[in-house]
């Protein structure tokens, strides 16, 4: 066929085109059909002179296997398997399979070559690297030790916290060519930082290359980002290189902003999960490779392996984004804290709350307070208006409408100088109704389980779904319904009803505002996605306040007082008539502290009555989750310290189909239970390696066709 084409090109005819370009199409074909070639497995080739033996961490994140395994070195790979490297290995392959002196088969696995050495301890024949993936050293030996340090104190696997600490390898990132780093720039002026009693002196121990901890209590409003810039400043100015791990994409995008404005480009690399695999494994490669000494990102940033590390921040250490969701699930401010007492470089906690956790850290002198005093609190803070129990049930408007008359006033005066906020706990339309007399939950009739209003205005029962038609009281016998918890959705239908001529704006999971203008508007929001308002909010109103107070969770108060500080921080201060008003009893101790303005008292009253009640984070807690059987087999074989105290189990809420799975929650549809294990102080380490080597036997024996896996979290952020 080629050559009768040839014959025809050679005699200039005009059809010669199409057969030489079918044959084309048919070679391509061939070629894409043919399979690929499998990496060798080096059968027979000469072995390294130096160094023949390669240990290696296979990617199998089970307890059992969380170790490294010995393979021999091929001559052709002796110059690129260096210490840090990814290397694919054939894993599972028998005794059996020898040839020549070495095993083989097995299938192919992905693993880090962790450290070359003369001779093996295994006295069997070993596999060989089948493939050095990249010559780029991957991991070093300080990111897996920290790494190590990790899976102990979580009781997980190492390979499970290199598969978060390690992003995916992105070839044309990695070819990338990166300069060297730009000089330290000059210690910065202390700025807003003077607002604080240690603030300047915090950041001249900074920049004379100390190692100052802090729980740095943050005042309302937006200097937050610039204070952080500064203090990221300040520690490259040493010579040093500094980290800063924030909840999410928005609070990153502005430190970055302020980075920028305070010391320009090409200074600090930004690393989030929405930065896309090629940017995110570049700009990580920039930092391993020493190109960037300052780094701001997300949860999984808290392992970027930054040259020379002289700070550690994390802001607003409280947000539950700061807990991985995958095992073994460590927490970015406990992994910071590593990094600091391991790196011995200054550790910075910071946020406009203040957690129980940082109040230990200053009780127990690890960390000093870093805080403001209370005139500059007073200039900073908007003023806060409660409205309870005793004020709805006077008030006729809030037994008929969604809101007291208080709130009704103050989004009219807000209204008449700028934007307003509506925090609402919940998104949607109404999840919840209850009797509008005498506020009795409703029920369905076949189930007991609550009742829902959908869009369309039928009630639905939110458990067995069956429509009710015919609702009616059991307590009072009344017919007329009202939103217990209303949504955001709900909540703005009724705002922009009642101020038809200002519009009304919602942010939520399905759409999150960045920053509203500086003009009348109803800013309708769940907690955590309020906007940022150009020049602050006139005024906000925190509703439901007893729903978020009323979680059956041991941490209701301390969140809810986040989440209303969070949203009360964006508002102007009293002097320029910023107002915030709570639908919460005032008696209560989180209300109170919103009203004061003082989160820090109210985290050191929390820790003392947690360390009475010998609750977290005084002690240490574990949980243990899975099905009824596998759970009680689990605790019966578990060597546990001698002080360990075992609660529960009890069941676990069954998860329903499409609905998003809390964080160590069962499967849909799954019957789970769950035992707390509590130490005292200095047992947590303990309790870590019994569960850990407890877990290996159980997956070992799972593996050959053992018991039921069960789940492990230490110190969960949610107990219950």
């Amino acid at each position: 066929m080629s050559s009768g084409n040839g014959q025809q090109r050679a005699a200039g005819g005009d059809d010669a085109a199409p057969p030489e370009q079918l044959a084309l199409i048919r070679e391509a074909v061939r070629k894409a059909k043919a399979p690929r070639a499998k990496p060798r497995t080096w059968r027979g080739a000469a072995l390294a002179k130096e160094l023949p033996v390669a240990r290696v961490l296979v990617d199998k994140g089970v307890l059992h296997l969380d170790r490294y395994f010995d393979y021999a070195v091929p001559e052709e790979l002796d110059a690129v398997a260096r210490p840090g490297v990814r290397v694919r290995v054939r894993f599972g392959a028998g005794a059996r399979t020898v040839r020549e002196g070495r095993r083989e088969g097995g299938g192919l696995i992905d693993g880090f070559l962790v450290e070359r050495v003369p001779e093996s301890d295994y006295t069997g024949p070993l596999a060989a690297l089948a493939q050095v993936v990249s010559p780029e050293p991957v991991l070093s030996p300080e990111l897996l030790e920290l790494a190590r340090a990790v899976a102990d104190r979580y009781a997980g696997s190492l390979a499970d916290v290199l598969q978060l600490a390690v992003p995916p390898r992105h070839a044309r990132a990695e070819a990338t060519e990166t300069g060297p780093p730009p000089a330290p720039p000059a210690a910065p002026d202390p700025g807003s930082w003077r607002r604080y009693g240690r603030g300047p002196e915090f950041l001249r121990s900074l920049a004379s290359g100390g190692a100052p901890r802090a729980v740095w209590t943050a005042l309302p409003g937006p200097q937050w980002a610039e204070e952080i810039a500064r203090a990221v400043q300040a520690t490259l100015a040493s010579g040093r290189g500094a980290l800063v791990v924030v909840p999410a994409g928005r609070p990153a995008a502005r430190v970055d902003a302020a980075l920028r404005a305070l010391m320009g480009d090409g200074r600090h690399a930004v690393l989030t999960a929405d930065a896309g695999q090629e940017r995110r494994y570049r700009e990580w490669l920039a930092i391993r490779r020493g190109a960037v000494r300052a780094v701001v990102g997300t949860r999984a940033a808290m392992f970027a392996p930054v040259r020379d590390l002289g700070l550690v921040v994390v802001w607003d250490d409280g947000d539950p984004a700061h807990s991985d969701d995958n095992a073994p699930f460590p927490h970015v401010r406990e992994v910071l804290e590593l990094r600091a007492s391991r790196d011995k470089c200054a550790f910075l906690v910071g946020g406009w709350s203040c957690t129980v956790e940082a109040a230990q850290l200053v009780e127990s002198g690890w960390a000093a307070p870093l805080v403001a005093d209370r005139e500059q609190v007073r200039a900073a803070a908007p003023l806060v208006r409660t409205v309870g129990d005793g004020d709805l049930a006077r008030d006729e408007a809030a037994r008929a409408a969604r809101l007291p008359t208080l709130a009704w006033a103050v989004v009219r005066e807000g209204l008449r100088h700028g934007p307003v906020l509506v925090q609402v706990p919940r998104r949607g339309y109404v999840p919840r109704l209850a009797c509008a007399h005498c506020r009795a939950p409703a029920r369905c009739r076949h189930c007991a389980g609550p009742l829902t209003a959908q869009d369309a205005g039928e009630l639905r029962c939110g458990w067995c779904g069956r429509e009710e038609s015919a609702w009616h009281c059991p307590e009072c016998g009344g017919f007329r319904l009202r939103a217990q918890v209303v949504g955001a959705r709900r909540t703005a239908e009724e705002l922009g009803r009642a101020f038809p001529a200002v519009p009304v704006r919602t942010s939520g999971r399905e759409q999150v505002l960045d920053t509203v203008p500086d003009t009348p508007a109803l800013i309708v929001s769940t907690p955590g996605a309020e906007p940022v308002a150009e020049g602050g909010y006139a005024a906000a109103l925190l509703l439901d306040g007893w729903a978020m107070l009323g979680r059956p969770d041991l941490r209701a108060g301390e969140e809810a007082l986040r989440r209303w500080i969070g949203a009360g921080a964006l508002v102007r201060p009293q002097s320029a008539g910023g107002t915030v008003v709570v639908v919460a009893e005032p008696t209560l101790r989180p209300v109170q502290a919103l009203v004061r303005w003082d989160p820090v008292g109210h985290a050191v009253r929390e820790l003392a009555e947690r360390a009475e009640l010998g609750f977290p984070p005084v002690s240490r807690m574990a949980e243990v989750s899975g099905p009824a059987e596998a759970v009680a087999g689990f605790l019966a074989g578990a060597g546990l310290p001698p002080d360990a105290e075992v609660l529960g189990p009890v069941p676990v809420p069954v998860t329903e189909a499409g609905r998003p799975r809390r964080t160590g929650g069962p499967p849909p549809g799954e019957r789970w239970e769950r035992a707390l294990i509590r130490v005292p102080p200095g047992s947590g380490a303990a309790l870590a390696a019994a569960l850990k080597t407890a877990l290996a036997a159980r997956t070992a024996r799972a593996g050959s066709g053992g018991s039921e896996a069960v789940r492990i979290r230490i110190d969960p952020p949610d107990i219950g």
